[in-house]
């Protein structure tokens, strides 16, 4: 299997890592609140108490250390050595010294890294599986982990056709492109989404002041909005999934799909399924 190093420097992978890197100057309170609240929202808990949960691709660290501020207890892991070096920062920052959080590096597709994991109350893969260049195997993999009855909460990005594949052919530019390219190519994907964004706030009379809107993007999962630009501009490996294909692909597997928001655009889609319980034998 190809290095982390090596498909970077083919240009077939974004440095995810890099970014996050940057972004972790901009982890506060608020924004660990919101990130929370995101959170249980989408596994539609409380708590995570007494729990397990696996952080498949941690990227920045902000999911796992709000699961683990829930009372989860955490194994976190990224294929990205910057994306480890992130998490392991955001502990020591946050969670110094902490016995129930494991940091590792690895990789979704290394079928040898995950069966010493073991099997998790929840998996938790926000962002991510579409990113590895082998989205469906990613999927089943991290499937695998949940144990019986567990939760596997994913995000994916929506399948929107033509437009997916004239972005996907731009991320790859991206990528195979030097300096000066990159910057052409990510200051177009801002400027792209904001004019779309402005012109739509200003025809319903709502937030139309960038300003404004870019101050209050971290109520969306904590999150930072020139950030996610970069990552959704450099973001290669780049798949997309309908709703209705990820549903039938999990359900032959075990799961039933029990939470679901979907987007109109070009964003993810959010599911939270769950493991059927394992039969117990017949009393003879």
């Amino acid at each position: 299997m190809a290095t982390w190093e090596a498909e970077r420097d083919r240009g077939e992978r974004f440095e995810f890592g890099a970014n996050w890197q940057r972004f972790l100057s901009c982890v506060d309170d608020q924004r660990l609140a919101a990130a929370a609240d995101s959170l249980r929202r989408l596994l539609a808990v409380d708590s995570l108490a007494g729990r397990s949960l696996l952080d498949a691709g941690c990227g920045s660290g902000l999911s796992s250390l709000v699961a683990r501020r829930l009372g989860a207890r955490v194994c976190s892991f990224d294929y990205d050595p910057q994306s480890v070096a992130c998490t392991m920062e955001l502990r020591r920052r946050f969670q110094p010294d902490d016995p129930d959080w494991t940091v590792l590096p690895g990789s979704v597709l290394d079928q040898d890294f995950l069966a010493g994991l073991g099997r998790f109350d929840v998996v938790y893969s926000w962002g991510v599986l579409h990113h590895t260049g082998a989205m469906w195997q990613a999927i089943a993999n991290v499937a695998d982990l949940v144990g019986p009855g567990g939760l596997l909460a994913l995000a994916i990005y929506n399948d929107q056709g033509l437009a997916s594949a004239v972005w996907r052919r731009l991320k790859a530019c991206y990528n195979r492109s030097g300096a000066l390219l990159r910057w052409v190519i990510l200051l177009a994907t801002v400027a792209w989404f904001e004019s779309r964004t402005a012109v739509k706030n200003v025809l319903t009379l709502h937030n139309p002041w960038p300003v404004r809107r870019w101050r209050e993007y971290f109520r969306q999962r904590g999150m930072s909005q020139w950030h996610d630009y970069v990552d959704w501009a450099g973001g290669y490996p780049f798949e997309v999934a309908k709703p209705e294909e990820l549903r039938d692909f999990l359900r032959p597997r075990g799961f039933e799909l029990v939470g679901l928001e979907t987007t109109s655009g070009l964003g993810c889609n959010q599911f939270l399924f769950q493991r059927r319980p394992q039969r117990q034998p017949e009393a003879s």
